[in-house]
């Protein structure tokens, strides 16, 4: 009976994240729409964390409520990204390829990494910090997605599969404008 009240209780952060994710459903693209969800990542206890660094020009369009921001400007971002799990992957006892998880950080920084953001996005969107927070974070688990809707054979834990490997969790990440400023978003994938 002992054995049986722990694995509920041991299970309940994972159990509590499948009944809760698909209230979420897919990514809203619309970065405005509200999540009904408040961190589901803290109840879950294995994180990855890895981090790189990317400089961008951009601008808020001379909008007023920006002050002098509002023109032209560079801005060095550090980009802390966490892989938040219930479990490790059988065997290999990850949450992720801490390897294959910096790749695919990199790759997705890429697209903006020496970029001018106006251009990137343009139709004049604010890329604030909260908006790139969240754009990466979105660009990671739809890699992520793809990776594993573009298979159809059933893939153990921890094998890789579309050059990547299955993860189930949260992405959180944490995006520095400086040592005293940043911007967080967390999603599933």
């Amino acid at each position: 009976m002992k054995s049986i009240i722990t694995c509920i209780l041991t299970s309940l952060p994972f159990l509590l994240t499948l009944l809760l994710l698909p209230i979420q459903g897919a990514p809203n693209h619309n970065h405005n729409a509200p999540l009904p969800i408040p961190s589901l990542a803290s109840a879950l206890p294995y994180t990855l964390g890895i981090r790189d660094s990317i400089m961008i020009a951009h601008s808020f369009h001379d909008h007023p409520s920006f002050g002098p921001a509002g023109k032209m400007h560079g801005a060095t971002y550090t980009c802390d990204v966490e892989f938040v799990a219930a479990k490790l992957q059988k065997t290999v006892n990850w949450v992720l390829d801490i390897g294959y998880a910096s790749e695919l950080l990199s790759e997705v920084l890429s697209q903006y990494n020496m970029k001018n953001l106006d251009e990137v996005f343009g139709n004049g969107e604010f890329t604030t910090t909260e908006f790139m927070a969240r754009r990466i974070q979105m660009d990671l688990a739809e890699r992520l997605r793809e990776c594993v809707d573009g298979v159809e054979e059933e893939v153990e834990d921890g094998e890789e599969n579309c050059n990547g490997p299955v993860f189930e969790g949260i992405i959180r990440v944490k995006l520095y404008e400086s040592h005293k400023a940043w911007a967080s978003f967390e999603g599933p994938v």
